[in-house]
């Protein structure tokens, strides 16, 4: 492998997705600015362009709602092409540029401390002019998405895992009728046995048509909520978001009880979703059934700080039971596809933050090992949106923004791995 190329490769593809201060996840598939991409693009920029990566954050917090949420998707330049764009939102006049009407998980502050650390002296202007937004953001999380310490979301895509198994229960009892005819675009661009099915994205448009009729109001959103679902995913990444932000209030000299006391909330609130077997999934907070499910979220719990003898059994598992691991959902279930989406694929994103929680929570050889593979994953099948973690054959879109970013960032040779 010829890491050098690879790196050039990596920047190649963020410099060749950049739009003018944001990048686009890749072309065509997702032409606009995505949340958590764009704060795994600001991770990738700060190894060879510190000022564009916090030009990434400031640009993404430049959408935030007076509310403090951050949305999914921010709507810069029209584009015909992808569906469901800002007219179906109808969220353009709820913050200062068009957007979606959910948000996704926050991993922008621990990355605004990855970029903060690179030259300390150089960001403290960045960070004084994001650091309330950020805190605004969490305190959204907090406000509207947190049941008993777990946070919750009311929509797939707020998961960013959208169609992970861990929401069957609760999408199965939506009725989509009335949801009207839709042409979707994403699979003109990709295979559609590697995206989510038409019975899902029903919901999916469903689930928006009833925020727009809410007009996206918090407080009548949370009213019988049809769709409310404890993620792993936003739980564990909010608790290490957290834990970062109140590094980034000691270094400014900030107050940091309000965001220790949501640390501690979360840390009660992660235990929740532990089931019966003690792996970490989803709870459908309308049924209080445990989701019962493994997937690449259970690994979460190391970023997050929460130690966990089942996930190590289920982390050997999956390792012995994939060339590639770690797989979006469990192999040997008659769920695991290989090829959809989140119900199999492997993610060098997903690697990338459970490869952190390892290193950070002493399990050095696990993490080295995944990020070892991830390297080899990459460096054999290209910069794909996921994988195939049986084969690493490439899937979803190309040249892909956050594939390149976590090479750059941790596993490239260059980037010291873990």
């Amino acid at each position: 492998m010829d890491h050098i190329s690879m790196d050039e490769q990596a920047r190649a593809i963020l410099r060749g997705n950049d739009r003018g201060g944001y990048t686009v996840p890749t072309a065509g598939l997702y032409p606009y600015q995505w949340n958590w991409d764009s704060a795994f693009a600001a991770w990738g920029f700060a190894q060879f362009d510190i000022p564009r990566a916090w030009q990434e954050l400031e640009t993404l917090f430049s959408g935030q709602w007076p509310s403090g949420m951050v949305p999914h998707i921010l709507f810069h330049k029209p584009d015909p092409g992808y569906f469901p764009g800002p007219d179906v939102w109808g969220a353009e006049d709820k913050g200062p540029i068009p957007s979606s009407g959910v948000s996704q998980p926050p991993v922008a502050a621990s990355f605004v401390r990855a970029v903060f650390e690179k030259d300390p002296s150089a960001g403290k202007t960045h960070l004084r002019g994001l650091f309330g937004k950020l805190v605004d953001w969490h305190r959204w999380f907090m406000t509207w998405r947190c049941d008993g310490g777990a946070i919750f979301i009311t929509h797939p895509w707020e998961a960013g895992r959208d169609n992970a198994p861990d929401w069957d229960e609760a999408m199965a009892a939506i009725d989509p009728q009335g949801v009207g005819e839709y042409t979707r675009r994403d699979t003109s661009h990709v295979d559609p046995a590697m995206r989510p099915t038409k019975e899902d994205y029903d919901r999916y448009i469903w689930l928006v048509q009833r925020g727009r009729r809410l007009g996206w109001d918090d407080a009548k959103m949370a009213e019988a909520m049809p769709f409310k679902v404890a993620d792993p995913t936003m739980t564990f990444i909010l608790l290490r978001a957290n834990r970062d932000l109140a590094a980034l209030a000691d270094a400014l000299g900030e107050d940091r009880s309000e965001i220790d006391s949501w640390t501690a909330q979360l840390e009660t609130g992660a235990a929740r979703l532990r089931n019966a077997s003690g792996v970490f999934d989803g709870i459908n907070l309308n049924t209080g059934n445990h989701t019962g499910h493994v997937s690449c979220a259970s690994f979460l719990c190391w970023y997050g700080g929460v130690e966990s003898n089942v996930m190590q059994d289920e982390l050997k598992q999956a390792f012995e039971a994939c060339a590639y691991p770690i797989p979006s959902h469990k192999t040997g279930t008659e769920i695991f596809n290989p090829k959809r989406y989140w119900r199999g694929p492997t993610w060098a994103i997903l690697n990338a933050l459970i490869g952190r929680g390892l290193a950070e929570m002493g399990h050095d050889q696990d993490a080295a090992r995944l990020c070892d593979l991830t390297r080899e994953l990459i460096a054999r099948h290209g910069f794909a949106e996921y994988f195939d973690p049986m084969t690493g054959d490439p899937a979803g879109g190309g040249t892909f923004t956050w594939t390149a970013a976590v090479w750059l960032a941790w596993a490239s040779p260059s980037a010291g791995g873990v």
